[in-house]
């Protein structure tokens, strides 16, 4: 990361009134939060995640695939929202009028003081009735952590849907299903009225949601990516601030803004 290069983007994070933070995988891996593909380890190790992430996988063995989601859950709680995360919180605060969207499952962003963000693959932490889609399903007390590390925590059975009795599935997008509709409309109405977006750790290849930046750029924002490596996006971005979210965000927001909060 260039200091020289967060001075001259910063009035650009001051200056705009709508701004949308779109974040993928890299910035919840400063928080050792691992993707779906790398969270096959220990007692999921012989496993592939498209064994386990499809809906036929969990109508198959539904045991077996709720297991690895609470697996999953519990590696998520174990972790701590990151520099990153606090620093997209507080670009929240200081702009009313924005917006965030994620590509990731866990639920920093929130943890971290975000308002709501835009969950495009779904959450971890929002279960649903596979009778009624639209039955939200509470989350039951999690299991022990020994049981989770244990060989008793692969197969462990869902629960039950309060309304009408049917099996409680993960609420994250699987192989094979589409974005959830409202969350990809609020998306893309916040892509197309932003003046500022802001790409923080996606590889900008993983479709629909590595569109969202383009279609900012299409209508005339200004895009800026957070990346410590090239990706898919650069050639829309106007910027490209080589960094992790964690080192980059903090000195921008310091940069516009001043580390007491006010506008440097």
């Amino acid at each position: 990361m260039e200091q020289e290069f967060v001075e001259r983007v910063a009035p650009l994070l001051r200056a705009a009134r709508r701004i949308v933070v779109c974040t993928g995988a890299g910035i919840s891996a400063e928080s050792g939060v691992p993707t779906f593909r790398d969270d096959l380890t220990g007692l999921w190790a012989r496993f592939d995640a498209q064994q386990l992430a499809t809906p036929e996988a969990f109508h198959a063995d539904p045991d077996l695939v709720w297991g690895w989601y609470e697996w999953r859950r519990a590696r998520v709680r174990r972790a701590r929202p990151n520099a990153g995360h606090l620093a997209v919180a507080a670009i929240e605060a200081r702009v009313p009028a924005s917006t965030v969207i994620t590509q990731n499952v866990d639920d920093l962003h929130e943890r971290a003081g975000s308002r709501t963000a835009i969950h495009l693959h779904g959450s971890l932490f929002a279960p649903r009735c596979v009778g009624v889609p639209a039955h939200p399903a509470a989350l039951p007390e999690p299991p022990d952590d020994e049981v989770i590390g244990s060989p008793e925590g692969r197969r462990i059975p869902p629960p039950r849907c309060a309304s009408c009795a049917a099996l409680v599935r993960p609420g994250v997008v699987w192989f094979g299903e589409g974005l959830p509709e409202a969350a990809l409309t609020a998306a893309v109405d916040a892509a197309t009225s932003c003046e500022l977006l802001l790409a923080v750790g996606t590889s900008g290849v993983v479709y629909p949601a590595a569109e969202i930046p383009r279609i900012a750029a299409r209508a005339g924002a200004t895009v800026l990516q957070v990346n410590p490596e090239p990706t898919a996006l650069d050639a829309v971005c106007a910027v490209n601030l080589r960094g992790t979210a964690a080192q980059v965000l903090p000195a921008l927001v310091a940069a516009a803004w001043g580390p007491d909060g006010h506008t440097a």
